[in-house]
């Protein structure tokens, strides 16, 4: 008998199940944000206080765009590090990788052929990590308003207006 109280304490308590369902794989990447991110809402605060005005999230050449320029043409296109393959913060999955890595570099060459159709159709895209729009450089702010034609942005010490 005290060999069967031993056995019983010393086993593993069953994980408690979660009260809610468990999310299927498209339900959890169904939740993934792809427009207004945070850091494309910082971006897009930032170019609104310099004075830029822009369409948000609008098919430019069947090319899903997130920030337009349409006056000048421009393409401002939030690329998140991990999905696009930022070469300085991306990170690849360890596990199940004969699935991620084929679909990582898809990405990457999606976006190069959609750089391309918007040139071709005489845009100029403006790519941006997201790591440079949290918090937003002045560097990608003053990029954006050269290709739009805006004289660079005049800014004091953390981006207040002179």
């Amino acid at each position: 008998m005290s060999e069967l109280k031993s056995r019983a304490s010393t086993r593993i308590p069953k994980r408690v199940q979660d009260a809610r369902e468990p999310l299927t794989r498209s339900e959890i990447m169904r939740r993934v944000k792809q427009k207004n991110s945070g850091a494309e809402v910082a971006l897009r605060s930032a170019l609104h206080g310099e004075g830029l005005r822009f369409r948000l999230h609008r098919r430019v050449e069947s090319i899903a765009v997130d920030i337009v320029f349409p006056g000048p043409k421009v393409a401002v296109l939030v690329d998140g590090c991990f999905w696009h393959g930022c070469p300085t913060h991306a990170t690849y999955p360890k596990s199940n990788a004969s699935y991620w890595l084929p679909k990582l570099k898809e990405n990457k060459r999606r976006d190069a052929r959609q750089t391309s159709l918007l040139e071709q159709a005489g845009w100029t895209v403006v790519r941006v990590w997201e790591h440079d729009c949290i918090p937003v450089k002045q560097t990608v702010v003053a990029r954006i308003a050269r290709a739009c034609g805006k004289s660079t942005p005049c800014n004091g010490e953390n981006g207040k207006r002179l």
